[in-house]
């Protein structure tokens, strides 16, 4: 990464730092990439896992690919939104940990949303997000 993202957690604020994102994220001026939000569909037209745990690993991996697309590592993500079907503690408890995994101690600014359906009716998980570019010459292919 050549460029800096801030992360700011104000002492007026709750520490989200303590559970693994930030309050406030400042991205340095140049390029950003917003990537569309992933569920859990793939490249190669596998069905959709059933349960909220399988789905989150199939979106993390998409992320990855996304990522990986724009020549990118998590440390470049500034800001990550999630929606989940029915969100309740008990099913962020399922998810979170293996996107706490994915971000891999980079804690960009993320926000929680509880939705009541997403674009299939077997989806119960999709996250976008917002990415600081770490090189100017970077594109997707």
């Amino acid at each position: 990464m050549t460029e800096t993202i801030t992360r700011i957690n104000p002492m007026s604020l709750p520490n989200a730092g303590n559970v693994g994102y930030s309050q406030i994220s400042i991205a340095e001026p140049g390029r950003l990439a917003f990537v569309s939000g992933q569920v859990a569909w793939n490249a190669d037209g596998r069905p959709v896992p059933p349960t909220l745990m399988e789905q989150t690993d199939a979106v993390v991996g998409n992320l990855k690919a996304a990522l990986e697309a724009i020549h990118a590592t998590p440390h470049d993500i500034v800001c990550l939104k999630v929606y989940v079907v029915d969100m309740t503690p008990a099913r962020m408890d399922q998810s979170m940990p293996l996107l706490m995994a994915f971000l891999d101690g980079a804690q960009p600014s993320l926000t929680g949303i509880g939705v009541a359906n997403l674009a299939g009716p077997d989806l119960q998980l999709e996250i976008e997000m917002v990415v600081r570019l770490p090189h100017q010459d970077a594109t997707a292919k």
